[in-house]
């Protein structure tokens, strides 16, 4: 499909500077122009221009153009009471479209999310990574960026400029959200305090990279993602994208976001023992066996929070 010109006046595009972000999201989207954006009839309008993509380069394939595409991956079991608002929250100026995956919810999860915007596929094997895998691969093929967040809305939406920001300014390849450096993690429980803080540490300890959290509020390359080849379908998810990302040199950065209560329902990982124990043994497991069965790489540039 054809796709309406973008103009090149760099003083129209969106500007997203330290200033932008302490005045937030809002703030961003009044900055657009509509000549400034680019339109998709098959998967919803007005993708974000991001200020500075056209120039700034990485050690990967420069991004296309002076527009980069950013697709939304939601991940969801059971969270018709959540869902809907999670993809109706999500800012169309910044993002093209919003994938779904369906993990065998008996609750409707799908209708709610397909009747809020949201494109929506169904993986009935269940486990995180297996759902984020289904889609994945129904995403669109010429987008930028892939965004990742859960479906229960306690990511920090309000923090998505920043944490596209270094992803458009070509300073990293891969952004994760932290709840630790934000402050914000009175809504975790101690399991997941604990385990974040232990697993954040072996990252930076035996890779390298300012690892504060394992959050699912993280956005990365999709060449770069591609090139990752992941493979866990449970809850090392998260982990495994944080060794591999290291292991093969992509820059890291974190930003600061808070960790917001879940809007309803209970957690599949730290709403049951089970689901606790499960993502515990499964992480470290994860790093024992990257760092013992396969030799680490030499460091690469990353950076902290806030880039």
């Amino acid at each position: 499909m054809r796709s309406r010109p973008v103009s090149a006046r760099a003083d129209s595009a969106a500007r997203i500077s330290s200033n932008d972000r302490s005045r937030g999201l809002a703030h961003v989207e009044k900055s657009l122009h509509h000549s400034d954006v680019r339109t998709s009839d098959a998967f919803g309008p007005r993708p974000w221009r991001l200020a500075g993509a056209a120039s700034r380069r990485t050690d990967l394939l420069p991004l296309a153009g002076s527009v980069v595409i950013v697709d939304a991956v939601i991940p969801a079991l059971n969270e018709a009471g959540s869902v809907g608002g999670v993809v109706a929250g999500l800012p169309r100026s910044l993002i093209r479209s919003v994938i779904v995956a369906d993990n065998g919810s008996t609750d409707g999860t799908g209708d709610v999310a397909r009747a809020a915007g949201a494109i929506v596929v169904r993986e009935e094997r269940r486990g995180y990574g297996a759902a984020c895998l289904c889609a994945m691969a129904a995403l669109p093929p010429d987008g930028d960026v892939v965004l990742f967040l859960d479906a229960d809305g306690s990511d920090d939406v309000g923090a998505l400029a920043a944490l596209l920001d270094p992803l458009a300014r070509g300073t990293a390849d891969f952004v994760v959200g932290s709840r630790v450096r934000g402050g914000g993690q009175a809504a975790l429980t101690v399991p997941q305090r604990m385990g974040n803080a232990l697993a954040a540490r072996w990252l930076r300890v035996r890779y390298g990279i300012p690892a504060t959290d394992l959050g699912p509020f993280r956005a990365i390359r999709r060449d770069a993602l591609a090139a990752l080849d992941m493979q866990d379908r449970t809850y090392g998810w998260t982990v495994e994208m944080q060794i591999k990302a290291a292991r093969a040199g992509l820059r890291y950065a974190e930003v600061s976001v808070q960790a917001l209560p879940r809007r309803a329902g209970r957690s599949k990982v730290s709403g049951t023992l089970r689901g606790v124990a499960g993502a515990a043994w499964k992480i470290i497991g994860l790093l024992v066996r990257y760092d013992l069965c396969a030799k680490k790489p030499a460091r690469r540039a990353s950076h902290g929070a806030d880039e």
